[in-house]
């Protein structure tokens, strides 16, 4: 049971963390409502039109009506002082009038017959009535000064700097004011206008002040009116133009989304896709256009595949046709090599050369038939756990005397831990065989590094050489089929033109990376990485593309 003042303590805490969670939801929802909301601005076209039309159309039409307001109200204030002053010297001269013809000689009498029929004028007309002697301190209260006024005026409602302004003048003058009324024991207050003039009374000679205050409540009223039927207006205006402006977008958008549907259908591979066209206008004739780019597109690609198919049936007829008769020359070269002995030195080193260029010839029917295995989509992997260590060292041990001819010596950087990896140990190896040789090929004479690496996710493979190296640009076009840098060099591994092209497609086969770094002069550096698991993607290497000694560029 809990204590007294333990109790309050324990009933705030978990009101509080039973209303956590509502605000956390609540926060929520606004970041997925303005999330949803950005989306749409961003892909929504019609939306971004709409928003900003109706915008753009908020301020134009709200500064217009503001000025629109400003003139009614300019108008309306200027017509009640010109009446308001027309009759107040109106009624002067009425008063003048009256004090010459009348026959009261004291003060009292003649203060009493300006302003009784000013009273009731006033009572019918609208208006409060003051009369106060001009010459009396501004400063003091007019309740003690012999003035005369309406019931229920509150005499304060006259602005001293009018009272100030009759002290030194007889002009007729106007005053804004806030005109305050007694009644039934309240106040009330309504903007108004005190209009003043000054007579001069017969029984004393001195002036008095007639002060007229008009209330402006109809006026206030009025404005009010205005103010809230342009308010309505406008907001009605606003959603008519959002209306107008989303029927137009909707009219323009709607063939562009159904050309974005068209497109995208052509890009995944439905090349018989159509845009239907109606009507003569531009959207039409664009729709035209397009279905006519979408028909010339069809034909030349499928002219394309067609040529592709030919071309690649023809590789690989030719690949297997060309298997007999250098089955045959090959077993002609292999007596003539192996009688070279029983011949002259010429015809010795025919022999020779004819075996080293059958080799060649070979490799290349073996690659061309690779290619068109892959081109042909007939290609399967033998996944198993493979060392990548292993692999590096039967290559060195297979280049070896291509290494030494060569005057390079390859040296193996590896991290004394085992590199394993699920791969097709085969193709793995051809790849390693092809990056080795063509480092060899291209080293000068120099050492060539090959680095051997692996993570948690992936290990990687990098030869690292250091000779004529890659210009810019060429380290993507080395991979192209039959590319060469520099075609005047001579070749001393023999190669066909085809191994960094298989080698590419072998690690994409993998789901691995093969890349290619090189700058002019400072030697190249080829990267495999491969996947440690089978069907996992590749998101990083263990081993930098760029090399720790290459120098930086100026």
């Amino acid at each position: 049971m809990l204590t007294p003042r333990l109790a309050p303590l324990t009933h705030r805490l978990t009101h509080r963390l039973t209303r956590r969670p509502q605000a956390s939801a609540s926060g929520v929802g606004i970041g997925a409502a303005v999330g949803r909301a950005l989306t749409v601005w961003r892909r929504s076209v019609s939306a971004r039109v709409v928003v900003s039309t109706v915008l753009l159309s908020t301020v134009v039409v709200g500064a217009v009506s503001w000025l629109l307001v400003v003139q009614v109200r300019d108008g309306l204030l200027d017509d009640r002082v010109r009446s308001a002053t027309a009759e107040a010297e109106t009624e002067t001269v009425q008063a003048v009038d009256r004090l010459v013809g009348g026959s009261d000689f004291d003060v009292a009498s003649q203060l009493e017959l300006v302003a009784a029929p000013l009273s009731q004028r006033g009572a019918v007309r609208g208006y409060e009535v003051l009369v106060a002697r001009s010459d009396a301190d501004p400063a003091s209260d007019l309740t003690t000064s012999g003035s005369i006024s309406s019931p229920d005026l509150d005499l304060t409602s006259v602005p001293r700097s009018l009272r100030e302004h009759f002290t030194s003048s007889t002009q007729l003058a106007w005053a804004w004011t806030s005109l305050r009324t007694t009644g039934d024991g309240t106040t009330s207050e309504v903007p108004g206008i005190v209009v003043g003039t000054q007579v001069q009374l017969p029984a004393d000679g001195r002036p008095y002040t007639l002060y007229l205050l008009f209330p402006m409540e109809q006026e206030q009223e009025t404005l009010a009116l205005v103010t809230r039927s342009v308010l309505v207006a406008d907001a009605l205006l606003v959603v008519l133009i959002g209306g107008v402006t989303y029927l137009v977008a909707r009219q323009v958008v709607t063939p562009i989304r159904l050309a974005r549907k068209v497109a995208e259908r052509l890009a995944a591979g439905r090349l018989q896709e159509r845009l239907r066209v109606s009507g003569q206008d531009d959207l039409a004739r664009l729709a035209s256009s397009f279905n006519q780019m979408a028909s010339n597109l069809q034909r030349q690609i499928q002219q394309l595949e067609e040529l592709s198919r030919v071309q690649r049936r023809f590789v690989a007829d030719v690949s297997h046709e060309l298997r007999t008769p250098l089955t045959t020359v090959r077993m002609a070269g292999d007596m003539l090599h192996d009688a070279r002995t029983d011949f002259d030195a010429p015809t010795a080193r025919a022999a020779e050369l004819l075996q080293v260029e059958l080799d060649r010839f070979e490799r290349l029917l073996g690659e061309l038939l690779e290619i068109s295995r892959y081109d042909a989509g007939a290609v399967a992997l033998e996944v198993e756990d493979v060392d990548l260590r292993d692999v590096v060292e039967r290559v060195v041990r297979q280049t070896a005397t291509v290494a030494a001819g060569s005057g390079v010596e390859v040296d193996v950087r590896e991290p004394g831990r085992p590199c394993v990896c699920a791969a097709d140990g085969r193709r793995i190896e051809r790849i390693v065989r092809n990056l080795v040789t063509n480092a060899i090929d291209h080293a000068e004479s120099r050492d060539v590094v090959i680095t051997v690496d692996a993570d948690e996710h992936s290990a990687a493979i990098a030869v690292r050489d250091y000779g004529v190296g890659l210009a810019p640009g060429e380290s993507a076009m080395v991979f192209n089929r039959f590319w060469r840098a520099d075609p005047a060099r001579a070749r001393t591994s023999g190669g066909t033109g085809l191994g960094l092209s298989i080698a590419l497609e072998d690690a994409h086969l993998h789901g691995g990376w093969l890349q290619a770094w090189g700058t002019p002069g400072g030697g190249a550096q080829f990267r495999l990485t491969l996947p440690r698991h089978s069907g996992d993607q590749v998101r990083h290497s263990p081993i930098p593309l760029l090399p720790a000694d290459a120098e930086p560029v100026r």
